[in-house]
C-alpha cells in the first residue's frame, strides 16, 4: 500500500519492566511495541501516539500478567492518561500493542472505543513470544465494524530490533 499523501498514525500500547523474552524474565528499559513503533514512525512518516494508562501496571512481569488477566476476564476499560487530540486528520492509522492473553491490552480497547474509525484504515501490529496476533485481529474489527482493518504483523519481541525487514515488506502489502 501506498501511503505517500495520506495523514498516517502509529497509536501503541507497550510496557517496559520484566517481561518474557525467548524463555526468560528480562527487564527491558523500553517495551518491545514501542521499539516497532518508533520504527514504524520512522518508515512511515507518520505521527506517533503512545496509549498509557492512569494506573501503571506492575514492572513485575508475574503480577503485570495477572492485572492484565484480571481485566481481561472483567471487561475491564482502563482510563488512559492522555487522550488524542483529533483522530478525524488520519486516514491510516497503525495500531500497535502486546499480545496479552490472545488479544489486546484492555487500554487498547479503551482506545478503539474512544474515537470514530469510520472510513479509516488500521493496521494492527502486535509483539509477542510465540502467540502471534491471536485474536487481535478479529477484535479490533468488532470494536471498529465501519474501518478497513488490514492483514496486521506479529514480531516476536526477542527479535525487535532486528525487524525491519518484516516491517518493510509488511508495508509494501
Amino acid at each position: 500500500m501506498d501511503y505517500t499523501g495520506k495523514k498516517c498514525l502509529v497509536a501503541y500500547f507497550s510496557r517496559r519492566g520484566k517481561n518474557y523474552v525467548s524463555g526468560s524474565i528480562v527487564n527491558l528499559a523500553m517495551g518491545n511495541t514501542q521499539i516497532v513503533a518508533e520504527r514504524l514512525q520512522e518508515l512511515t512518516g507518520a505521527d506517533l501516539f503512545e496509549i498509557d494508562t492512569v494506573k501503571k501496571y506492575p514492572l513485575e512481569y508475574q503480577p503485570a500478567t495477572q492485572v492484565a488477566q484480571d481485566e481481561l476476564d472483567t471487561g475491564a476499560r482502563p482510563e488512559l492518561s492522555e487522550n488524542l487530540a483529533d483522530i478525524g486528520q488520519y486516514e491510516v492509522v497503525f495500531l500497535g500493542y502486546p499480545n496479552w492473553w490472545g488479544t489486546m491490552p484492555m487500554a487498547v480497547w479503551t482506545f478503539l472505543e474512544s474515537y470514530d474509525f469510520s472510513g479509516k484504515i488500521i493496521l494492527p501490529f502486535c509483539t509477542h513470544e510465540g502467540s502471534g496476533l491471536g485474536r487481535s485481529e478479529s477484535d479490533v474489527k468488532k470494536l471498529c465494524p465501519a474501518a478497513i482493518v488490514k492483514r496486521g504483523l506479529a514480531i516476536r519481541g526477542s527479535q525487535v530490533k532486528s525487524a525491519e525487514k518484516s516491517m518493510v515488506e509488511w508495508l509494501g502489502k
